[in-house]
């Protein structure tokens, strides 16, 4: 008889998990060109429900990888939330109504909401495209990393070793198939694999607030229904969210005795049904009406929990990324954050891609890795604690005249306005590291370094094109070197930026240091885009030294644009003075550093810090 053979491969990449963290992780790679696979258990993607609501910052970012218009075509978009509280008549009656995103600097100033399955196809396609597929009803069954310091410290080794089952193979055909891996991700979920086989814990509490969740297409007199609102009642608080073909998800607060069960302390699905979720939903209404037209499309329990992995990464050759290490639902396996569990868990995996991107090609050192546990472990432990003080309040009885210790209406909403830039994902703070140099912010003042740049639009100096500033940063894994050179017309900023292109010229320059040999500009490590300041009808690009204008389409002039409706203040808006700046934007669109085009040799120590010279 035959001995079977067990199937042997490598890969640079080995993706554990095909939700969203898992398939924005995979996407990310896809377009970085790197060899990567992707794993998943189940025989097929979402259908419904799940998580469903998309930040602003969220929304940049999918722009910045190409799939940000078609999200924006196929979902619902939420620009306004309402807030109701208990009426004098026992019901409950509108008490304001506020923008639902409240950070200034948003390019979108509004979420989106699109279900989940429908957000997990737009990576696919693009997946698709770049000739990547998820392969599934396919389950590891173990994992292994080397204990030899000198392969782990080889970047070009394969440390991690898997073991796959496939679960859906032909009779006769191998069903394991063994691959090494140079680096593993668990975006495996609440309940993750990668996570228990590394005894990583999770650490936190769980809260005492369960809530169900509806989705239908509704039938109603409720006024708000095509806001996001929030609903306090003397029945229990209600979040209601539009959604796209007409469908709107209502979650609503539950009592202990209705779905706990008494002998285990654990949420039983059997003890509730979505007949009774719609009547615990009609009492949080009252006096509005709620009726399904097409029955109830998706629902589901769960119990409000927060807790966030000891660590991120084992070795930084395996790493955990989205619920797999932050969760809020340990029990369910279902996550409202308020918006915040799925988008939490993308931007993850956004900021640990481009990091692999650039050690798999031998750009970076791997140390750079470290950085993705110190930054998005503090992100999630941030998010911890929101979530604590929002779920508290939003889950809190509602203050009446029999309820003297409830929480007040306009607490509930300065805490939402307060909250805003971290809601919105736009005032996300990564703190000083290898990756962001805390040096020279009064050149920028402006700007943060350590947070996502801001948009703004500039004319492009060659045809007076109106560019939004972020669609010139996009995620191609490359940094961009944002030269705001001054007046360039003014004979002494002229010479102060002709000695900045000698320096960055130089032998030593981190330009020269780090460049890739005999690779073309667009397979170069940095972008450099030149921004002036100046008037487009006089405006002449040639004028800057060839380093600036690697291609006539480099050169932006702070003006307004043609019809004089916008533009013009880019300087005054970023805080930099006529002296300019270089500011470095990281792959991931964060700012990294800023320097003086007197001292670009700061750039040089920042560079040096992760990067490596090229073989």
């Amino acid at each position: 008889m035959p001995v079977s053979v067990i199937p042997y491969s490598e890969v640079d990449v080995l993706i554990i998990g095909a939700g969203p963290s898992g398939l924005m992780c995979a996407n990310a790679l896809a377009n970085a060109r790197v060899n990567v696979r992707i794993v998943d258990k189940r025989a097929a993607k979402v259908a419904a429900g799940q998580a469903d609501g998309i930040s602003p910052r969220t929304i940049e970012v999918f722009q910045s990888y190409g799939i940000g218009e078609r999200l924006l075509r196929e979902s619902v978009q939420v620009h306004q939330a309402a807030f109701y509280n208990p009426s004098s008549s026992g019901g409950i009656e509108l008490t304001s109504r506020a923008p639902d995103v409240t950070a200034p600097s948003a390019r979108y100033p509004f979420e989106v909401a699109l279900h989940q399955g429908a957000i997990e196809s737009i990576f696919l396609d693009s997946m698709r495209a770049l000739g990547v597929e998820v392969e599934r009803s396919t389950a590891p069954t173990s994992i292994e990393i080397s204990n030899d310091e000198n392969e782990l410290a080889d970047p070009a080794s394969h440390p991690v070793r898997v073991a796959l089952q496939k679960l859906d193979v032909p009779e006769g055909q191998p069903q394991e198939e063994i691959v090494h891996a140079k680096y593993v991700v668990g975006a495996d979920g609440a309940h993750s694999w990668v996570r228990k086989q590394f005894d990583i814990t999770m650490d936190g509490e769980q809260s005492e607030f369960i809530w169900g969740v509806l989705d239908m297409v509704p039938d109603t007199d409720f006024p708000d229904v095509r806001n996001k609102s929030l609903v306090h009642s003397n029945h229990g608080s209600a979040l209601l969210v539009p959604r796209e073909k007409d469908r709107i998800r209502v979650y609503m607060q539950l009592e202990d005795k209705d779905i706990i069960d008494p002998a285990t302390g654990r949420v039983d699905k059997g003890r509730i049904g979505p007949d009774e979720l719609l009547q615990v939903a009609r009492r949080s209404l009252y006096p509005y009406t709620l009726v399904p037209t097409t029955g109830i499309l998706w629902w589901t329990l769960y119990i409000i929990g927060q807790r966030v992995a000891s660590r991120f990464s084992i070795k930084n050759r395996v790493l955990i990324a989205g619920d797999a290490c932050h969760t809020h639902s340990p029990k369910a396996g279902k996550c409202l954050k308020f918006g915040q569990g799925m988008n939490a868990s993308m931007n993850d995996a956004h900021n640990l891609a481009w990091k692999i991107a650039l050690v798999v090609r031998g750009w970076a050192e791997p140390s750079l890795l470290s950085t993705y546990e110190s930054e998005r472990r503090k992100y999630a432990l941030d998010l911890i604690a929101f979530d604590k003080t929002f779920s508290t309040l939003f889950s809190g009885k509602p203050l009446t005249e029999n309820n003297s210790d409830g929480v007040a209406p306009e607490h509930f909403m300065k805490t939402f306005q307060k909250f805003g830039g971290f809601t919105s994902g736009i005032g996300v703070h990564y703190d000083p590291s290898v990756a962001v140099l805390d040096k020279n912010q009064e050149l920028a003042s402006g700007l943060v370094i350590g947070e996502r740049f801001p948009p703004y639009k500039f004319i492009r100096a060659a045809d007076a094109w109106p560019f939004e500033i972020q669609d010139l940063l996009p995620s191609d894994f490359r940094f961009k070197l944002l030269v705001f050179t001054g007046d360039f017309n003014d004979p002494p900023q002229q010479a102060r930026v002709k000695s900045m292109v000698a320096d960055m010229q130089a032998p030593k320059s981190f330009l020269n240091r780090y460049a890739a040999p005999g690779k073309s500009s667009e397979n170069s490590r940095f972008d450099i885009i030149t921004i002036s300041k100046g008037r487009k009808e006089g405006f002449d690009f040639l004028q800057f030294p060839k380093l600036l204008r690697s291609h006539w389409s480099k050169v932006f002039i702070d003006d307004a644009d043609v019809t004089g409706g916008f533009g013009g203040k880019g300087y005054s808006y970023y805080g930099i003075g006529p002296e300019g700046a270089v500011v470095v934007v990281r792959p991931d669109g964060y700012v990294g550093a800023i320097a003086s085009l007197d001292h670009v040799e700061d750039l040089d120590a920042y560079f040096a810090s992760f990067m490596k010279i090229s073989a």
